[in-house]
């Protein structure tokens, strides 16, 4: 399939990082949040002016961050935020910043195609393995005694990170539902652009109990593989900042992947060659769309997007595709 005429129509689930927005190259400043938007919001505009049907998945990491930061900052005079409150928070953030950006892109673009951000709960099971072993890192650094403090007072769970300090960890169970799928779903139908699923969305459980809040950290793109599959969408994009998937990342003999089978991604995920902190979840997501029924999945930059969208650069990640080396 080539140029943008080839996927008119088609429904695209575009999962990008939080690091695009406010990563460790930018100031961490709103004002840096919205420059950063208006560069990733230029190639989604592309798409949406080529007629596809557009869900934004979004990382949240910088930003939950300084909400949890802020919130420990502020426990002396203001109630203090649980994470599941500050991933909901952020997207509302994220989402803001988002459809601005797009709504400057698509007025220069001479397109008036509406923007809804969908504040996403996604249901976890109570009973994941995940729970038992708390391991995602969350939040500021601790000195010893706040921490102390913290697993007395909110039962939080702290890991030593090098010599910086203590840091919380939460779980990271498996995303099982998306809790606002046929809201999602209308509104594609409706041919609105939806930014949904922000952080790997708001954990809950099904128990109906509002006592509480589910403190924990979906993988984002697992997410955003699980809504794709539930939307309809047969192409998931994944964002990165590499142009394509690589062999052997970092080293010297490191082999860019144009084309790659499921059976070659669970290969090589299997050999080590997708690190857990890098590339690994992307693969996994991957993996997981394709499973499910999942047609392609591409992996790229955002210079990249609109020409891999175009089946012209990234990694394509398919059932039937051979593997090249480039």
């Amino acid at each position: 399939m080539s140029g943008p005429v080839a996927r008119e129509g088609v429904r695209l689930v575009v999962a990008i990082g939080g690091n695009a927005l406010l990563g460790p190259a930018s100031p961490a400043t709103a004002e840096a949040q919205f420059v950063n938007a208006l560069e990733t919001a230029t190639p989604l505009v592309e798409l949406i002016a080529a007629g596809c049907g557009l869900v934004i998945t979004h990382g949240n990491g910088p930003q939950v961050g300084a909400a949890l930061l802020r919130s420990e900052l502020a426990a002396a005079h203001a109630y203090p935020l649980p994470y599941d409150c500050c991933v909901a928070a952020t997207q509302g953030e994220i989402g803001y910043v988002l459809q601005y950006a797009l709504w400057r892109k698509m007025q220069q673009a001479g397109l008036r195609t509406p923007v809804v951000t969908v504040i996403t709960q996604v249901r976890v099971d109570p009973h994941d393995p995940a729970f038992s072993r708390p391991t995602k890192p969350v939040g500021p650094f601790y000195t010893c005694e706040r921490a102390e403090e913290l697993r007395r007072e909110r039962g939080y769970v702290f890991v030593q990170v090098g010599t910086q300090g203590l840091r919380r960890v939460v779980p990271s169970p498996v995303p099982r539902e998306i809790v606002e799928v046929r809201a999602i779903r209308a509104c594609l139908d409706e041919g609105l652009v939806v930014i949904a699923a922000g952080g790997g969305g708001v954990p809950v459980f099904g128990d109906h109990d509002v006592t509480k809040g589910v403190e924990a950290v979906i993988d984002k793109d697992l997410t955003s593989a699980l809504l794709a599959v539930q939307v309809g969408a047969p192409i998931l994009a994944i964002v990165t900042t590499e142009d394509r998937v690589f062999l052997d990342h970092g080293t010297s003999r490191a082999r860019p992947l144009d084309r790659l089978t499921s059976a070659e991604a669970r290969r090589h995920l299997d050999a080590g060659q997708f690190p857990e902190g890098n590339m690994g979840p992307k693969v996994q997501a991957a993996l997981l769309f394709l499973e499910q029924g999942g047609r392609e999945v591409i992996v790229t930059d955002r210079a990249h997007l609109v020409r891999a969208i175009e089946g012209r650069a990234g990694t394509h990640i398919g059932p039937g595709s051979r593997a090249l080396l480039s």
